[in-house]
């Protein structure tokens, strides 16, 4: 397609600046055309330093902009709800970042307003978009490692000290659960391909850090007997790993959503490592966002995944406040 998709981008948040709008501007499909922030020169200031044609001293402003075709929305995750609806209501479509929402209640608002508005919507999981996990499914299906029998995976790292983080704001929408625990979660429904039946959950609360979950460790129940055990944190060593064991062997990826894409696998004939292509996965996700909206492919995750994945972090933050077991149930 000769022309390309206009983005604005709705703040000037860390993950746009270092990663999501430079991954836009390397994309075959994509150019960045607007940033808007609440403060005008923070907006003047991050479109001069990337690059960016136009900037807004509010998200109104971007979102009135005739001229962009969708919005990238990387704000604190309690404003996530309130503005893709009003980006769907001006006919832009959403890319916003993870996790979507607060709760499950919130995502179906958002897609519903998206399907009514007749735009794209899709969660920022960047990671799923590179073509090694079609491999790691090409190997689970052929038998190679056996048949499934669990799944681990972490996503841990350090940023206590910084105190006004907005990862450690309760009301907004803080913690490692919703930070850094939704990639496991996300990553073994991709893999298993269906939903986990009931979640257990401890978390570390921090008084320090407004009472968010700093730390959490817990088991997700498949059929078959099947789990994934995950912990994640930022209040510990940074890792970002993933282990996939078989009857007769396992996958493990030492680096599962961020930097080297390489991985292992193991049987009892031994080790090889499966070199991967070195990617910009938000580049990659920018063009399968932009083959979408003009109709070329159906989307690889529906907006619907999107629910189903706040449904899981539902259970897993209930379970960590209550200390229990919770079902989780998929329906409605």
């Amino acid at each position: 397609m000769s022309s390309k998709l206009r983005w604005g981008v709705l703040g000037c948040a860390g993950i746009a600046k270092r990663s999501v709008i430079p991954g836009i501007q390397a994309s075959q499909t994509g150019v960045v055309a607007a940033i808007a922030s609440r403060n005008l020169n923070t907006a003047e200031e991050t479109a001069k330093s990337l690059d960016i044609p136009t900037a807004y001293g509010s998200y109104e402003a971007l979102l009135a902009d005739e001229t962009i075709d969708a919005v990238y929305i990387p704000l604190p995750n309690h404003l996530h709800m309130e503005w893709t609806i009003k980006a769907a209501e001006a006919g832009k479509h959403v890319l916003c970042e993870k996790p979507i929402a607060l709760n499950a209640d919130e995502a179906r608002r958002m897609v519903d307003a998206c399907s009514a508005a007749g735009v794209h919507l899709a969660e920022a999981f960047m990671y799923r978009y590179h073509p090694r996990f079609d491999v790691i499914k090409n190997i689970i299906q052929s038998g190679e490692i056996g048949e499934v029998r669990g799944l681990h995976s972490t996503f841990t790292f350090n940023n206590a000290g910084d105190a006004s983080n907005v990862r450690y704001r309760k009301a907004w929408g803080g913690g490692s659960i919703y930070d850094v625990g939704c990639y496991p979660i996300s990553v073994a429904r991709m893999l298993l391909g269906e939903e986990p039946q009931a979640a257990t959950v401890h978390g570390l609360l921090s008084p320090e850090h407004d009472n968010v979950d700093m730390m959490a460790s817990g088991i997700l129940e498949f059929s078959g007997g099947v789990a994934l055990s995950f912990d994640c944190g930022m209040w510990a060593d940074f890792r970002n790993t993933l282990e996939i064991l078989g009857t007769n062997g396992r996958i493990e990826v030492p680096s599962a959503f961020i930097q080297n894409p390489n991985f292992y696998v193991i049987t009892k004939d031994g080790r090889r490592e499966v070199e991967q292509p070195d990617l910009n996965t938000y580049a990659l996700q920018a063009d399968e966002f932009a083959a979408v909206v003009w109709g070329e492919k159906a989307p690889q995750f529906a907006p619907a995944d999107a629910i189903a994945n706040m449904k899981v972090i539902d259970a897993c933050l209930q379970s960590i406040h209550e200390r229990n077991r919770i079902t989780i149930t998929q329906e409605g």
